[in-house]
């Protein structure tokens, strides 16, 4: 656990530095301030490609979705993940030995910050029009849609399946402080969506119309 934490203390940190260095000879005209937001963009995408791919691992090495530790349940290993220091750290030792699916599951919430990053670059590269910008912003909607507003229920259906009763039987089943968590993070994922919608109904109902005059 503590060997990945320095990991992911001097990776991070270097790529960044390194991507900023780089991005200084490959576009010299543009200003600091630009590189370092593209690369603060890179890096939040590594992080979130690891986190998801992480998240995907421990999900399916899970059969019992509270008890079964990641990757090796026999060995009762720990739960290993390749991030950057996150408060994800303090829950490992927080919620014991328990757990490790619902945490993969919170960890494939990051699928849809690469295609955040780079809308966010595209506009940077004043590509807001292009086809690929718009293909894009589906990828956001459904990816955010997937992995941070379904993926809730998915979790208390997967814990139904685990204990053999419904899905609206699952918050009375499981401590109060679960549900209490669970609405304090998806109040903000619901907020979030709901403006992704309205910035995606502005990009598709500005598109240019066809040139008729032809």
């Amino acid at each position: 656990m503590w060997q990945t934490l320095a990991l992911g203390l001097v990776f991070f940190p270097a790529f960044f530095a390194a991507s900023i260095r780089s991005l200084r000879w490959l576009v010299p005209a543009w200003s600091l301030k630009d590189r370092i937001l593209l690369s603060g963009r890179l890096v939040s995408s590594i992080q979130a490609t690891m986190a998801t791919l992480s998240g995907l691992v421990v999900i399916f090495s899970c059969r019992d979705v509270v008890n079964d530790r990641s990757i090796a349940d026999r060995d009762n290993r720990k739960l290993f993940l390749p991030l950057p220091p996150s408060p994800s750290f303090s829950l490992q030792h927080l919620r014991g030995e328990r757990g490790d699916f619902f945490v993969g599951c919170i960890f494939t919430a990051e699928l849809s910050t690469p295609f955040v990053s780079l809308g966010k670059t595209l506009m940077q590269l004043k590509m807001q029009d292009s086809l690929l910008h718009k293909i894009n912003g589906i990828l956001i909607l459904v990816t955010f849609f997937l992995c941070r507003i379904l993926l809730f229920p998915y979790m208390y259906w997967a814990y139904g399946q685990q204990m053999n009763i419904p899905i609206y039987k699952v918050p009375f089943h499981i401590p109060l402080h679960c549900n209490v968590a669970n609405a304090f993070l998806i109040a903000p994922q619901m907020y979030w969506f709901a403006l992704i919608c309205r910035k995606a109904m502005r990009l598709y109902s500005n598109s240019p119309a066809p040139d008729r005059t032809r």
